[in-house]
C-alpha cells in the first residue's frame, strides 16, 4: 500500500507530482493527482477506449464535490485556473492511499468522508463512491452535491465552449444519460442520489500544468450537464457509476469486491512476496489489455497505444515471472497475425488505420520474447506450430531484403535505414530531422540478429529440421566473426554504436549492453566485461541508463521545454529505466551470477523502489532527466520500465527464473552453438 498523510496532501507541489492510475483491461483508464486536481489533458475519471485498445476519449473529466453541513458549503475538489487554485479542497484531505485503488479521506468539522475510485475490468466504467466514516458533528442537515464535468473529446485534445453540444439529460430511475455530440458514445451515470438537477453550464479556463510545461495547449472548458444531490442523513454511502453502458448502482458492492480481488490477485502473482515485487506485479497487470479476442500490451499511460517493440521487450517481465502464460501466448499469437513482409508492426494507430511497420528491432525482439516464453513454459507445440513458420519467413525476408533497406549484407550482419526514417528504438524525429538516424548497422540490431539466428537454430533442432539447423548455425557463425571484427572499439574498449561505409560511430550509448545481456552473445568474456564497465562508468544513474554519455558534445541533460527541444533530448542523454533490466542482466552474467553481483544489482534497484511512491504511483516512469537530480518525465507509467525491472529483479537478483532452466555460458565463442535446455 502507498499512503500519504496530510503534510503531503496539503503541500500543493508535493501532491501534484504524484498521480494515480486505474485501468480497465481495454486500454481505457481513470487518472489524476492525489488531490484530484487535473494537471494533464489526459486526466479524467473515465477515459474510454472506444476502439479497444485505442480510440481513447475523455468522457467524464471530473466531479466537483461540495459537502454541506447545516447549509455551510465545504468544497472537496481543486482546480487550476489562471493565477489561482480554486477551490482548495486538498486542505481537508487527511490522507490519500492506494488500497488497492485510490482512496481519499477528508476530515471536516468532526466528519470523515472517504472517497474511492476504481474501474470495472473489461468495460469502460468507473465507480466513484463516498462513504461517511465518522460523524462527531451534532445532528443536523448533511448533504453531498456533485457536479459532473464532461469533456467528450480525443484524449490528445482539449475542449472549448461551443454551441454544438447537446444539453439534454435523459432520466430514469437511478440513471442519467447524456449524449453531447452525435457520433460519440453516450455517458450513463448510475447513481443513488436523492435529487438530480439539470444545469447546462460551462466551466471555463481550467489550466493543466503538465501540458503548459510540455509546450502544448493547456487550457480547457468543461461542460456541466447536471448536479446530483445526496442526503447523507438518509444514507452513509453515495455512489456514481460513470459508464458507456447502463449500469445499476445497486451492484456497487459486488463491483468493489471484484476490483479488490483483481488487484490482490495481480500483486500475489509475484513469486517473490516482498513489496517491490508485488507492486511491480500489480503494475504489470495494468498494461495487459484486449485487442479483439486476443491480448496485447499498452506501451505506456497516458498516451501510448500498443507498440510492437515495447510489447516484445516488456512481455517477458510482464507475463512470465507472474505465470501469466496464457496471456503471453495470446500476445505472441496476436502479433504473429500482423507480420507482413517479414516485419512486426511498430504501432497500431489510435484511429485504427493500417499498422505501421517502420521498425527494424521490434521483429527481432519477437524472437527473444518467444525464446523466453518457451523456456518458462516448455510449450514447444505452440512455438513450433504457430511461431516457427512465421520466424522462418521473417528470416527469409531479412536475407532477401524488406522495407526501409533492411537486408543482410555480405558480412552476414543486418543493414537498415533510409533517409528520413528512424527504425531503431532511438526513434525521435522533429519534422524532417531524424535526431539519431543510426543508418547502416546499429550495434543492438546485430546483437538481436545473432540472437534470433541462435534461437532459430535451436527451434530447427527441436523440429528435426537438420538442414535449417545447419544453415542458421552457419549464418550465426558468420555474423559473429564479422561483428567482432567490425564493432570492437579498441581505443575506448567498448563497442561502436553504428558501423557503416563511413567512420564508425564511437558515441558511448547503452545499445551495446544488449551484445552482453541477450541470451546468446557474440562477445568473448573479456570484451563483455569491458562493455559492462564502460556502460557503468558513463551511463549508469540511480534510475536507469543515460542514452548518451555526458562527455559527448551532443549530450542533453534536461528533458524539458516544447516538443522540438524535448524530442531533441529524448535519446541524447535522457535516462531510460527499462535499460536497467539488460544492464543488471549483463552485470550479473559477466560476474558469473555470484552473490556479490546479485547484491550489487539489488542496491542499484533501490532508487527505483523508492520511485514507486513518486510520479505515477505504483509504476515506473518512462524516462528521467540525464542530469542529477534525475526528475521523472514522459509517461508516468511505462510497460517496458515495469517489465524489465521486474524481470531483472526476479531472475538476476532473486534467482527466480524459467521453469526449464537453460544452460547459458557467461559468453559464447565466435562459433555459436545451440543452447541445450536442461531436461
Amino acid at each position: 500500500m502507498i499512503q500519504f498523510e496530510q503534510d503531503t496532501c496539503g503541500d500543493l507541489d508535493a501532491a501534484l507530482r504524484r498521480e494515480w492510475l486505474e485501468t480497465n483491461g481495454l486500454g481505457g483508464f481513470a487518472s489524476s493527482t492525489i488531490i484530484g486536481l487535473n494537471t494533464r489533458r489526459y486526466h479524467g475519471l473515465l477515459v474510454a477506449a472506444t476502439n479497444q485498445p485505442v480510440g481513447r476519449m475523455v468522457l467524464l473529466s471530473k466531479l466537483e464535490e461540495t459537502l454541506f453541513i447545516d447549509g455551510r458549503a465545504f468544497d472537496l475538489s481543486a482546480n487550476r485556473y489562471p493565477g489561482t487554485v480554486y477551490p482548495q479542497g486538498f486542505r481537508y484531505l487527511k490522507q490519500f492511499r492506494l488500497d488497492p485503488f485510490p482512496v481519499f479521506r477528508y476530515e471536516i468539522e468532526g466528519l470523515e468522508i472517504e472517497k474511492t475510485v476504481f474501474m470495472l475490468q473489461g468495460e469502460n466504467s468507473t465507480v466513484i463512491q463516498y462513504e461517511l466514516k465518522k460523524n462527531d458533528h451534532p445532528p443536523g442537515n448533511l448533504a453531498l452535491e456533485i457536479h459532473a464535468l464532461i469533456a467528450f473529446r480525443d484524449y490528445h485534445s482539449t475542449t472549448h465552449e461551443n454551441d454544438a453540444i447537446n444539453r439534454t439529460v435523459d432520466e430514469s430511475s437511478g440513471l442519467a444519460t447524456v449524449t453531447p455530440y452525435q457520433g460519440l458514445p453516450s455517458l450513463h451515470l448510475a447513481h443513488n442520489a436523492t435529487e438530480l438537477g439539470k444545469t447546462g453550464q460551462w466551466y471555463r479556463n481550467f489550466e493543466y500544468d503538465a501540458e503548459r510545461e510540455r509546450g502544448l495547449d493547456f487550457s480547457e472548458d468543461l461542460f456541466n450537464p447536471m448536479v446530483l444531490r445526496f442526503d447523507l442523513r438518509l444514507m452513509s454511502q453515495a455512489s456514481v457509476i460513470a459508464s458507456t453502458e447502463k449500469r445499476d448502482v445497486a451492484n456497487v458492492a459486488d463491483y468493489r469486491q471484484a476490483a479488490i480481488a483483481r488487484h490482490r490477485n495481480a500483486a500475489l502473482s509475484s513469486p517473490v512476496q516482498d513489496d517491490f515485487a508485488q507492486t511491480l506485479a500489480a503494475a504489470a497487470d495494468q498494461y495487459i489489455v484486449a485487442r479483439g479476442d486476443q491480448k496485447t500490451v499498452i506501451a505506456g499511460y497516458h498516451w501510448f497505444g500498443d507498440w510492437g517493440r515495447d510489447t516484445m521487450i516488456a512481455l517477458p517481465g510482464l507475463t512470465l515471472p507472474t505465470k501469466k502464460y496464457d496471456v503471453a501466448r495470446s500476445i505472441l499469437r496476436t502479433f504473429a497475425k500482423y507480420v507482413d513482409q517479414g516485419m512486426l508492426p511498430n504501432r497500431f494507430p489510435d484511429a485504427g488505420e493500417t499498422p505501421e511497420y517502420n521498425t527494424v528491432d521490434a521483429t527481432l525482439w519477437f524472437f527473444e520474447a518467444a525464446r523466453a516464453f518457451l523456456e518458462y513454459t516448455g510449450d514447444e507445440k505452440f512455438v513450433l506450430t504457430e511461431l516457427y513458420p512465421v520466424f522462418a519467413d521473417i528470416i527469409s525476408w531479412h536475407v532477401r531484403g524488406t522495407r526501409y533497406g533492411i537486408k543482410v549484407d555480405p558480412s552476414g550482419l543486418l543493414r537498415s535505414g533510409e533517409p528520413g526514417v528512424q527504425l531503431t528504438w532511438m526513434d525521435a524525429k522533429v519534422g524532417d530531422w531524424v535526431v539519431t538516424p543510426r543508418r547502416g548497422k546499429p550495434v543492438e540490431i546485430q546483437a538481436l540478429w545473432y540472437n534470433a539466428l541462435c534461437i532459430m537454430e535451436d527451434l530447427a533442432r527441436r523440429s528435426g529440421d537438420e538442414a535449417s539447423q545447419k544453415r542458421y548455425h552457419d549464418m550465426a557463425a558468420g555474423a559473429s566473426r564479422s561483428f567482432n571484427g567490425l564493432f570492437w572499439n579498441e581505443k575506448d574498449t567498448c563497442l561502436f554504436d553504428v558501423t557503416n561505409d563511413a567512420v564508425p560511430d564511437a558515441s558511448i550509448r547503452p545499445n551495446q549492453i544488449f551484445a552482453v545481456s541477450l541470451s546468446c552473445s557474440m562477445l568473448p568474456g573479456d570484451r563483455a566485461k569491458a562493455v559492462v564497465e564502460k556502460v557503468r562508468e558513463h551511463l549508469l544513474t540511480p534510475y536507469g541508463l543515460r542514452s548518451l554519455s555526458p562527455s559527448d558534445p551532443q549530450y542533453r541533460g534536461r528533458y524539458t521545454a516544447g516538443p522540438a527541444v524535448r524530442d531533441g533530448a529524448y535519446h541524447q542523454g535522457t535516462v531510460w529505466p527499462w535499460l536497467m533490466g539488460p544492464f543488471i542482466t549483463a552485470y550479473v552474467k559477466v560476474n558469473g551470477g555470484n552473490p556479490e553481483a546479485r547484491a550489487q544489482a539489488a542496491e542499484w534497484l533501490k532508487p527505483l523502489q523508492d520511485h514507486l511512491s513518486d510520479g505515477g504511483l505504483g509504476h515506473i516512469s518512462e524516462i528521467f532527466d540525464g542530469d542529477a537530480p534525475q526528475r521523472p518525465c514522459g509517461c508516468i507509467a511505462q510497460a517496458w520500465s515495469a517489465g524489465e525491472v521486474l524481470r531483472a529483479y526476479m531472475e538476476d537478483v532473486k534467482g527466480v527464473g524459467p521453469l526449464v532452466a537453460p544452460q547459458v555460458p557467461v559468453s559464447q565463442p565466435a562459433e555459436p552453438r545451440s543452447r541445450e535446455p536442461v531436461r
